[in-house]
């Protein structure tokens, strides 16, 4: 078992020396003045033509359109000033229509109220629904 350890010693010992020797190599640094457009990649052209695009079918949905009638906005004066829109703004509105809620908060308030006539019909609180059993 000593034989082993010694090895074993030995062997992290001259491990230890190389790694510490490693350590007082110099490295070499330079510094120098990056542009932001290296940094910054900008977007490119696909990505804002489809951008435009997705904006541009979400307006000429017969929904959406309606929507705006029944605001007062009219849908033309409204596509040109969507189509006179930087690639920036573009972009900004597209992120803005894919983040808006489409109904799924409805849903989600019926799902919650149905759990919960579920559970107190299952305790025996309610008799909302006739397929469910009181544990009572």
């Amino acid at each position: 078992m000593s034989r082993t350890t010694s090895r074993l010693s030995r062997v992290i010992a001259s491990s230890l020396i190389v790694s510490c020797s490693l350590m007082a190599v110099p490295m070499h640094a330079s510094a120098q003045i990056v542009p932001t457009d290296a940094l910054v990649q900008p977007a490119t052209a696909g990505a804002a033509a489809d951008s435009r695009a997705r904006v541009n079918a979400f307006f000429a949905r017969g929904d959406v359109r309606q929507a705006m009638m029944n605001e007062g906005v009219d849908a033309a004066s409204a596509q040109a000033r969507v189509d006179a829109m930087s690639d920036d703004e573009i972009r900004a509105l597209d992120g803005r229509i894919a983040k808006a809620p489409a109904g799924g908060e409805v849903l989600g308030i019926i799902f919650t109220v149905f759990v919960i006539l579920l559970i107190t019909d299952i305790l025996g609180f309610t008799k909302v629904f006739p397929f469910t059993r009181s544990i009572r």
